[in-house]
């Protein structure tokens, strides 16, 4: 069961030892598909707008005492995306300087496969998401350490692609 309201408040929120928050986020991807549902090896990545500029982002959020980074990932991907999939390993984790309160943040980024796309999720009404192409992204995201982790993640999917080829 999927909750369809967004958790609120920050009774729960983690602070580094710095009293920065910390953050979590994913990049959700899928590949496109062709007319007959066969998967072609164009990636795409879904982001999100900013509730204030509705510049585009990846989906990012507290991360809660009661939760893992991983389940802080999917949580944030179902409330500002709407998507569920496969939260993957660890893109990395990155220090930031907040630009409301001039503070680091640390900022965790995971890859999420997606699975299905909800018609209906908690921040439908605050936020728009776009499925673009991988330099599109690039081009548009407003946060250098996310479009740091869309590199790593790139280059994590190209070599499992070469080493599965060595193997066939």
């Amino acid at each position: 069961m999927i909750c369809l309201v967004s958790r609120t408040g920050r009774e729960l929120q983690r602070y580094n030892n710095m009293g920065g928050r910390q953050v979590v986020g994913c990049i959700p991807y899928r590949y496109k598909q062709d007319i007959d549902g066969n998967r072609s090896n164009e990636m795409e990545v879904l982001m999100v707008s900013s509730q204030k500029t509705q510049r585009l982002m990846f989906p990012k959020g507290g991360w809660e005492l009661d939760e893992s980074l991983q389940e802080a990932a999917s949580r944030e991907s179902i409330e500002e995306a709407g998507v569920i999939g496969l939260v993957e390993c660890e893109l990395g984790q990155w220090n930031f300087i907040s630009k409301r309160y001039g503070i680091y943040y640390e900022g965790y980024m995971f890859p999420l496969f997606v699975k299905e796309q909800l018609d209906h999720w908690p921040e439908k009404n605050l936020r728009t998401r776009v499925w673009m192409s991988v330099d599109e992204a690039r081009e548009v995201c407003q946060h250098w350490w996310m479009k740091e982790a869309l590199d790593i993640l790139l280059q994590r999917l190209i070599s499992s692609k070469q080493q599965q080829q060595r193997k066939h």
